[in-house]
């Protein structure tokens, strides 16, 4: 009882009480050193209960979808990101190494109309994904959400192999990144040891996300700004240098679609850039993540969900149809890369190049290693969380569940962080094959993520419809609504038939030996038996049952109570705006 009245009179000291957590209404000693409040910023958030017990049923073999739904709701992160923050990392979060760099093999295997064309179906399909995870993670910000949709409107199996997919894709892209950033380094200074780069790289990137989600957001608004800049620049000097205004001169038109040609190894050649460009696009779903850790996922949300469709169309398709047009696909530095983000090999510092600019191309790839940077920072923030958000389904170890008084996911980003350590194989002679296998583990995760989002939004509006409600209750629709779920799960199975084709018998399989062709199957589907071996070993396992539409939670983690009311209001204020308006709203 004493100890009670100590903590009631908020008379808490570090030596006298080191166990007890003080709760609301208590107050710390502000006087304490900085080094002691560093120290208490990491201890567990007294007032967070990010996993209690009966997450899982009684006997231990049951999944309790109603605890992990309410677990995923009430998770303790900080909800510091603001509105620019989450319009920025639609727009500019996941441009990096898929765009910049890895642009190059996919414009060398399969020609500059292959590389416009899949990147524009993958555009459109994502587009439609984006819209159906947007629409889902207005009305449920919840931690997690890709994993916590699969859950709760699909199958918990389903969810936890895509919650330990997602995972295990931004754990492997941390160490990706920083061996791309050392690669970069090369392009002006082989001679120092990559290993050097990496500490510094991986300090920087770990200390940006132990400043919480604010830090994130911070830091992602400045990358994502320069690599906007950087590509609307590009954009610009593009169309200079094809109509003839660069230091060598010559218009260029479209001469590169006649010869070499437009397609290299035909049908086979467009299939094969599918893969490239899911890598590059990897990190557009973020949005939705981050809805949880939003300050008003209502209001800014759907601004961000927007911004995806510009992003698309400008910087990805526009700036692709220049590569296209400046770089013909059977130009020998594309191939020769030391890996698949060797800088050397990026289109757009050769096009540059080969305009005859001085200076530019290192300019470009000071952007490249930005981008670099940008993606290994997303990519401790999404695994951190999807880690954190599996705990509080009891999907995890209950540890990485656990939330420190800053908000932080701490374990989760701990072991994150600890990962990126694979990257000192930069200085090994194995690190084109330990990049290739990281790779290999990364490359279709998204499609199966994509898929997935477009799944759950299908079975919701589904559920949502036979539990009485109505598509006016959203405070959030979809834009091309059910039929672009539909188009968007399709298209996703058809990418993922391609690239078994493509895996299985890739360009030049004739002159292969046999264990060429599986190591290369494997490099370019290891996703595949990854995931199905996490859904069928937990269904088994837990005997998970199919989410029926009349028992989806269609509730919990509502965080606008009065839904209802606040989408009238906002409906009448949209009425008295000017055309004009309206317009732009609904793109913008």
């Amino acid at each position: 009882m004493d100890s009670e009245k100590n903590v009631g009179k908020g008379d808490w000291s570090p030596e006298g009480s080191s166990d007890l957590t003080p709760e609301y209404g208590v107050q710390l000693d502000h006087n304490r050193s900085w080094t002691a409040r560093f120290v208490d910023s990491f201890r567990r958030d007294p007032n967070a209960h990010a996993t209690p017990k009966g997450a899982v049923g009684a006997d231990g073999r049951v999944f309790d979808v109603e605890s992990a739904a309410a677990n995923t709701a009430s998770s303790p992160l900080q909800r510091s990101l603001k509105g620019r923050h989450l319009q920025m990392i639609a727009i500019g979060g996941s441009i990096g190494t898929g765009l910049f760099v890895g642009s190059g093999s996919a414009l060398a295997n399969g020609g500059p109309a292959s590389l416009v064309i899949a990147f524009g179906l993958i555009g459109i399909m994502l587009y439609c994904t984006v819209h159906a995870l947007g629409e889902m993670a207005v009305l449920f910000p919840v931690a997690g959400s890709f994993s916590a949709y699969s859950t709760r409107f699909l199958d918990p199996a389903w969810g936890f192999a895509m919650g330990w997919n997602y995972a295990m894709q931004w754990l492997v892209v941390l160490p990706l990144e920083i061996v791309a950033a050392t690669l970069t380094i090369d392009y002006w200074n082989d001679s120092i040891n990559p290993d050097a780069f990496v500490a510094i790289f991986l300090f920087l990137i770990v200390g940006i996300n132990l400043f919480g989600v604010k830090g994130y957001g911070e830091a992602e608004f400045v990358f994502s700004i320069i690599k906007v800049i950087a590509v609307i620049g590009f954009i610009i000097l593009g169309i200079i240098l094809n109509c003839g205004g660069g230091p060598n001169g010559g218009y260029i038109g479209a001469k590169f679609w006649y010869n070499p040609g437009a397609f290299n190894n035909g049908f086979k050649g467009l299939c094969s850039v599918f893969v490239t460009a899911a890598f590059a696009f990897a990190g557009t779903e973020l949005v939705g993540l981050a809805a949880a850790e939003t300050e008003n996922p209502r209001k800014s949300l759907p601004s961000a969900v927007k911004q995806v469709f510009w992003r698309i169309s400008l910087f990805y398709m526009v700036a692709l149809t220049l590569v296209g047009l400046l770089v013909p696909y059977d130009n020998p530095q594309l191939l020769n890369g030391a890996s698949s983000v060797d800088a050397k090999a990026s289109p757009f510092v050769i096009a540059i190049q080969n305009a005859g600019i001085s200076g530019l191309p290192s300019v470009m790839n000071a952007v490249i290693l930005i981008a670099v940077l940008s993606v290994g920072n997303s990519s401790i923030y999404g695994s951190s969380r999807t880690l954190a958000a599996l705990a509080d389904q009891n999907q995890a170890p209950k540890i990485l569940g656990y939330i420190d008084r800053k908000g932080r996911p701490i374990v989760s980003i701990g072991i994150a962080s600890a990962l990126g350590f694979l990257a000192f194989f930069a200085g090994s002679k194995q690190r084109t094959d330990a990049f290739n296998w990281m790779l290999a583990l990364s490359g279709l995760s998204s499609i199966f993520t994509w898929g997935s989002i477009c799944l759950c939004h299908i079975r919701f509006r589904s559920g949502w419809k036979k539990q009485g409600h109505t598509l006016d209750e959203l405070a959030f629709r979809s834009q091309p609504g059910l039929i672009g779920s539909w188009v968007g799960f399709i298209f996703n199975c058809l990418v993922l038939i391609a690239q078994f084709w493509t895996g299985a018998w890739p360009i030049g399989y004739g002159s292969m030996t046999g264990a060429e062709q599986t190591e290369n199957f494997f490099e370019v589907y290891l996703a595949t038996p990854v995931v199905l071996v996490f859904y069928i070993v937990y269904k088994i396992w837990f005997k998970t049952p199919f989410v029926r539409t009349h028992n989806m939670d269609l509730h919990t983690g509502i965080r606008d109570l009065n839904i209802a009311e606040l989408v009238a209001e906002e409906k009448a204020e949209r009425a008295s705006w000017p055309a004009w308006k309206k317009v732009y709203k609904s793109f913008c």
